[in-house]
């Protein structure tokens, strides 16, 4: 019905005939006030049982997006349930809103805090503020990866089928109608001059990639709150892979490089980085660091050297005085600081 209502809105626009226009965007309006209506009348469930806590290791988090404050991030997860439970360690994937200052928290490989229920082993919630017991858990427990063969999902919902009959359905309906338009619809195409082809855009896959963009507008420094992580998120959307070898920040500017060759240890995730506190690192190098008027600065992200743990983050700021860097691990604690003359 959806599909068939929409082609009618289209096809009177089209051929300028007001009747097929008013039927379809008639037939359109009931559909979504039975869909509004439908929502109200559902019916209240009991409450669910009490869920149960555990620890999880992060195998791989992604964010999907990020205007708020709160943004959605995709999370696979091995849960190991506590003994008593009597349930082996599982695999299962979740969307859960995690808040900015709360990201850098949660890295690959780490151990979180988990709620999940007993009856439906996929209802799984990360618990963002545990009690200091848990949280002290989490801090000394050790997690393997569970297989793949244990990943869980919920039985009651085939999206791949439902997606697949619910688009079938809608073009079927949109068929139909242009169907029954097809000769006068043929006829006004015929009428009008036909654009040429757009040329085709080639492909090509290499083993490094780099991407990089310029923010603008009202606001476009780097340094304003939440600005890195989402220019972050963008940057990520363009690669096939959250896992990068090199990350470079300026004043408007981000860019990101990776290499599938390369081996974990030597790459690390593009969402683990800790750029709510970078801004403050580089307000320490522009003030601490000797030089007065301070002209430029650059943020460069390594993976980790020799027996590091985590990325190496590198601010360098120049001026007339000459160039100084400030040095910073992973979570933000300054490990160097090399002010203007000092050399190294």
């Amino acid at each position: 019905m959806t599909g068939a209502a929409l082609a009618a809105v289209a096809v009177g626009i089209i051929l300028e005939d007001v009747p097929v226009f008013v039927a379809g965007g008639g037939v359109l309006a009931l559909l979504i006030l039975f869909a509004v209506l439908g929502g109200k009348r559902r019916p209240a469930g009991g409450e669910p049982p009490a869920g149960r806590l555990a620890l999880a290791r992060i195998e791989d988090l992604r964010a999907t997006g990020g205007e708020s404050a709160d943004v959605p991030v995709k999370f696979r997860l091995t849960v190991a349930p506590e003994p008593e439970d009597g349930r082996p360690a599982y695999r299962v994937k979740i969307t859960q809103h995690i808040n900015l200052v709360d990201l850098p928290a949660h890295r690959p490989r780490g151990i979180a805090v988990v709620e999940y229920r007993p009856d439906k082993p996929w209802d799984v919630r990360i618990v963002t503020r545990p009690t200091p017991e848990w949280s002290r858990r989490a801090e000394e427990a050790e997690i393997d990866s569970a297989p793949d063969s244990t990943l869980v999902s919920n039985p009651d919902v085939d999206e791949g089928s439902w997606c697949l009959l619910v688009l079938l359905a809608f073009l079927a309906g949109a068929v139909l109608v242009v169907l029954l338009f097809r000769g006068p619809l043929f006829t006004a195409a015929n009428d009008e001059d036909t654009p040429p082809d757009s040329p085709s855009k080639s492909s090509s896959t290499s083993r490094t990639f780099t991407t990089s963009t310029t923010v603008s507008g009202p606001s476009s420094s780097l340094l304003a709150f939440g600005r890195m992580r989402a220019t972050a998120m963008e940057l990520e959307s363009r690669v096939d892979t959250a896992y990068v070898t090199e990350v470079t920040i300026e004043d408007h500017r981000m860019a990101v490089s990776g290499d599938s060759t390369r081996p974990p240890t030597e790459t690390f995730h593009l969402q683990s980085l800790p750029y709510e506190l970078l801004p403050t690192l580089v307000r320490e190098a522009r003030t601490t660091l000797g030089i007065r008027t301070p002209e430029t600065w650059r943020i460069d992200i390594t993976p980790p050297t020799g027996n590091g743990v985590g990325p190496r983050v590198r601010i360098t700021v120049t001026g007339p005085e000459g160039t100084a860097r400030l040095d910073a691990d992973a979570t933000g604690r300054v490990v160097e600081r090399r002010g203007v003359g000092e050399g190294g």
